[in-house]
Formats: structure tokens, sequence, C-alpha cells
């Protein structure tokens, strides 16, 4: 577990100005945690040490208080060494040690909406609010759209406590399949990872595709661990299909399937959702298997399309850190930002003041343009936009459902 020091800054150095309700003229009333929980060893670490970058930054806009309170941050890793990845077990034990703690009110996360259904149940018990920046999987606040008991088997409370900034998978599996007609594919092979969200994106993507009258060849779960795929890259070129739709993320080795792919003799096209979404994707691959081939979803815009607040936050964030921010660095920011609003309104600090300050989220002014919470949980946005890859970098190509 990697913990970030607390963080108190001078309002004079920060390239934003911090909202009034960030400003505080009495003396400390107490301290307020936030904890985040999110895979930082293996290779999704590059994207979500933006994340928690884009956490910090929003706490140091406010120089450390919100209405005369403390806010500290703690950076929780939600992987393990043995899997690389993020593990059921280790997310777990984040959530009971953030429910445990009474000073900790506001819980960001998870990356994985496989580590999501590990988490909420445990924090909706301690009425913690969750907040996500990265969770698509649309049965965690959607019911008919997951399992038969999804999502009122998180919601024992009675209380939603758990809350998305980013749009969900019915939505971009939806906008994929019609991108997809579009680049005037006839026939897919959909491969998945067999994961909450591969599986759950790959199966939107194949009825969407057949409603548009895309010629489905072929519907498989990969081994995430497997060493190659060659044999499955023999079967899947026989179908001749002109697209290969992976459900999964850079973790569960879609570089490795774009490799095969185009070592096997595979010249068509290759389509991936958010969770490949990241320079550790391009790296894995190599960027010779993929450029101008590839063809990547996002349940919002990239960093360099964001205007007003978020191109502010793109050029704080660079001028902070020295880099440019990766896909979902946004998303952290604004998840915390929507918490320190809820922290401002919040009239006793507790846990259940929050919460319920950030249910009543509506019509927020961030960087990722104004939305609300719907009743659910989930954003009002459904911007989605389509990248490609070329000459080795992602190059955005167009607003999807535009």
């Amino acid at each position: 577990m990697s913990i970030s020091r607390s963080i108190l800054v001078s309002l004079a150095l920060l390239p934003l100005a911090a909202p009034a309700w960030g400003q505080a003229a009495d003396a400390p009333k107490g301290t307020l945690k936030i904890v985040s929980s999110l895979p930082r060893t293996g290779s999704a670490n590059a994207q979500t040490s933006t994340i928690v970058n884009g956490i910090k930054l929003a706490i140091d806009e406010v120089g450390g208080t919100v209405d005369g309170w403390t806010i500290t941050y703690q950076d929780m890793d939600d992987a393990s060494p043995q899997r690389g990845n993020w593990d059921p077990a280790v997310e777990a034990q984040n959530a009971n040690t953030a429910a445990r703690d009474e000073s900790i009110v506001a819980y960001i996360g998870t990356f994985n909406s496989g580590a999501a259904k590990v988490a909420i149940p445990i924090l909706n018990r301690a009425g913690l609010v969750m907040v996500s920046p990265a969770n698509t999987y649309p049965g965690l606040t959607k019911p008919g759209l997951g399992e038969a008991n999804e999502p009122m088997a998180y919601r024992k409370s009675g209380t939603i406590n758990y809350f998305r900034v980013v749009p969900t998978d019915d939505l971009q599996g939806v906008q994929a399949a019609n991108w997809a007609k579009d680049l005037a594919v006839t026939k897919v092979f959909i491969l998945h990872d067999r994961e909450l969200y591969g599986k759950g994106i790959a199966d939107v993507f194949k009825k969407q595709a057949e409603k548009q009258g895309i010629e489905v060849v072929g519907f498989e779960g990969i081994d995430s661990k497997a060493a190659n795929y060659r044999s499955l890259v023999t079967k899947l070129k026989a179908t001749q299909p002109d697209l290969v739709y992976f459900g999964g993320t850079t973790q569960s080795n879609a570089g490795q399937v774009a490799k095969d792919l185009r070592s096997g003799g595979f010249e068509g096209k290759y389509m991936v959702p958010d969770g490949c979404f990241e320079q550790a994707f391009i790296e894995s691959a190599g960027a010779e298997n993929l450029n101008d081939r590839t063809y990547i979803t996002f349940g919002g815009l990239p960093p360099e399309k964001l205007t007003g607040k978020g191109a502010e936050f793109c050029s704080s964030y660079k001028t902070k850190y020295s880099a440019d921010p990766e896909a979902y660095a946004a998303y952290g920011y604004e998840c915390a930002r929507v918490i320190l609003q809820a922290i401002a309104k919040a009239e006793t600090k507790d846990r259940a003041s929050i919460l319920a300050a950030v249910a009543g989220t509506r019509d927020f002014d961030g960087v990722l343009g104004r939305w609300s919470f719907d009743a659910n949980g989930d954003t009002s946005s459904q911007v989605m936009s389509g990248q490609i890859v070329h000459d080795g970098k992602f190059e955005f190509s167009k607003v999807l459902g535009n």
C-alpha cells in the first residue's frame, strides 16, 4: 500500500483559483480523510498514477482545507504482486479497513468493475460514500442491465452509496458497434476476457452489432494469462472477419492479442474499449501492430479535447507534474472535487451527511462539463469518443453518436 502525505500548500502557488468553499479563515476544526483504492501494482500503475495525481491536485487547489477542516488523502493499492492486477482479497481488505476507520469519509474507486462488486456492499453497510472514476459495468447501478439481483445486492442498507462520473458500457458498447458499422464492417469476431467488464461490454457490442446487420462470426472468451493466442488466430482467420473486437483491458492481454493477430496474418481492424485507452496498451502490443488499424472507444473525451475547466485542468496538471495526463486523470480529479464540494455542503461533516450531499450533486460545473448524478448514482453525461492509434500514439477520431 502506498500512502501519500497530507497536502497543505499555498493557494498562491496554484495555477487554478480554489473554489470559495475551499478557503477557511478559522482554526482547524479537525481532520477528514479521503482514500482511493486503485491497482497500483502492475501495468495499470501508469494510468492510476495520473488518477492519483488528479485527486491530489484537487485537494491542493483548496489548500488542503474545506470549511475549516483539514483534508488528508491516502492512496491504497488494490492489486497484488501475484496477480499483477486488482485482487479481490486486497480490495476487500481495503474496503474493510476504510469501513472501520471513522475518520475516512469518502472512498474513491474502484478502477475495475469487478473490484467494485467487492467493495460496494462493504462500504454500503458502513454508510461510506464511494465515487468511481472508471467503473463502467452497468449492473453496478442499473436494474435490468446486469445479473438478476443487481444492483440491489449492493444496497443492503437501503441507501445508495455508490456513484460514478463516467458513462456506462450499455452506452459504450452500443456506440462501438455503431462505429463499426460506420467503418463498413460486415463481419466481426468478438473476443472477451471472461471478466465482469470485458464480457459485459462484449455482450452489449454483440447485441448492437447484430441489430446493425453485422454478422458475428465468432464469440469466445480467452485465458488472459495465456502466453499467446496463435491457435485462436488460426481459427479466427478462417471465418474471414474484417474486424476483431476485444472486450477487455490492457491487463487482460489486449496487447498480446494484437501481436498474435498481426503475426498470424490478420490484416483487418481491431477494436477495443476504454480499458485499453492507456499508453501501456500501445507499449504492450507494439505500435507496428496497431497503427492505423486499431480503434478505441472511451466514455468521455480525451484530455486534449476537453474545453473550459477541462482545458484548465490539463494545463494545471502539466505544470504540476511535467507530463500530460492519461485519459482517466480528469475523472479522478472530478471525483475528488465532487467529494470536496459535498464536504463543504454537509452540515455535520459525518459520513451520512457527506453521502447525502454527494447524492444531491446537480448541475455540477466540472472539468467533464455540466452534469448531475441521477437516482441510481450515474452521471447524466453521455459523451462518447473514438480514438485510433497513429504513429504509435492515440489520436482523436470523432465524438461517437453524433
